[in-house]
């Protein structure tokens, strides 16, 4: 019986989630409805998922090395410190603290950024072996769940997913699955290489993968190309193309692989040929800055930018600890961020999590309280990240 609750449950949510896609209009006629003008809100959110590095953190942490002022990092730091030429589009935070004390590693991070909590997972598995449920979660209560039922759309854009890995092609729709198994290796067609850091390597993790942990966004632990769900999933190397033809979805989770996202090093190093090569987390910081630097340009040059779109460059988990003396980089792009102070990007020192974050989505796209949907967990008691925009983009 519960299997079959569980298969219902999950054709309900791909025929919604088919629906979804009509998302925009229907929360125009919503909007209009109810008397409120929808014309100056935040419509389309991109958070870019980072990984492994401080912000701040004690003089006496040497290793991983922050963020800040790190000549590693020219690009994130051109972004709030004036230089970059779109300060007037860029505001930061400089509290933004770890979920709770103790939630490491990654992965629950990741689950709490969907659902204000970690559901006691305290591990990076996979989400499923097999047909089995290992990490995944059976419960609604998460943010892609509400969004389907409300008619919105989202989708989770993961680096080297449902892609050819001999030659780096991405694979015809019909082939498409929900990536719930990590994976990781070479191109073995001579000269194919990653388009941002020119290796031959790739390496997909599922548990930076938010959406693959909870069974009725997942579609359960179904890996064939029959899963209702799988068209949600698209490889990051068809994102360009999205955002060319207007594709993309109100809400849009995009994990770089583990080399362009900060968390690895190539084999052979980044920055320069081989003997000059910066190596260890040097090159991981590099590597992830040149992937931010490539991808937020090309994100603001779509339509769905320039009509109340935002950027959110996020990092999954402080190291070294979890005290507020370790803080994370949290960094908003959007024509509707907050104006910024004699050309320097405004900077909030309010204390913020990933629950901010999580309130301050449930507010964008209405799945909130004042809408019938409950709070997410933390999101309940967080602060939101109202104070990083203009007034009234965010309601």
């Amino acid at each position: 019986m519960m299997r079959t609750k569980l298969q219902v449950s999950m054709g309900v949510l791909a025929i919604a989630g088919a629906i979804a896609w009509s998302g925009r209009t229907a929360q125009a006629d919503r909007d209009r409805d109810r008397g409120r003008d929808d014309h100056d809100r935040v419509k389309t959110v991109f958070v870019i998922a980072m990984e492994n590095h401080n912000w701040t953190q004690p003089a006496t942490q040497a290793s991983p090395q922050s963020i800040f002022m790190n000549p590693k990092a020219p690009y994130i730091n051109s972004l709030v410190n004036g230089t970059s030429g779109i300060s007037d589009q860029v505001s930061y935070a400089t509290n933004y603290i770890n979920a709770a004390v103790g939630n490491h590693p990654s992965e629950p991070n990741y689950i709490w950024a969907e659902a204000g909590m970690n559901f006691g997972v305290a591990s990076d598995a996979d989400p499923c072996t097999g047909t089995q449920q290992v990490t995944q979660q059976n419960t609604d209560q998460h943010l892609s769940a509400f969004l389907t039922k409300r008619h919105r759309s989202w989708k989770s854009y993961q680096e080297d997913t449902d892609i050819d890995r001999t030659n780096n092609t991405v694979l015809p729709t019909s082939q498409w699955t929900v990536p719930l198994g990590s994976h990781s290796g070479t191109f073995s067609v001579a000269g194919t290489l990653n388009a941002y850091n020119y290796s031959n390597q790739y390496n997909y993790a599922a548990k930076h993968n938010p959406m693959v942990f909870f069974s009725d966004t997942a579609g359960g632990c179904d890996t064939t190309a029959s899963n209702p769900l799988r068209l949600h999933y698209a490889p990051l190397q068809q994102f360009a193309l999205d955002l060319q033809n207007g594709d993309v979805a109100d809400y849009n989770w995009i994990t770089p692989d583990q080399y362009n996202d900060q968390h690895s090093a190539l084999t052979n190093g980044y920055g320069g040929p081989a003997g000059t090569a910066n190596h260890g987390d040097s090159a991981e910081i590099a590597a992830g800055d040149n992937f931010v630097a490539r991808v937020v340009p090309l994100i603001m040059r779509s339509d769905a930018y320039k009509d109340h779109g935002v950027i959110l460059l996020w990092w999954d988990e402080s190291e070294g600890g979890d005290d507020s003396s370790r803080t994370l980089p949290f960094i908003v792009i959007s024509q509707d961020a907050r104006p910024n102070v004699h050309g320097v990007p405004y900077a909030s020192d309010t204390e913020l999590s990933h629950s901010s974050t999580l309130r301050t989505l449930q507010e964008i796209f209405d799945v909130d309280p004042s809408t019938g949907f409950p709070w997410l967990g933390a999101a309940a008691t967080a602060t939101d990240l109202r104070g990083l925009f203009k007034p009234g983009t965010i309601h």
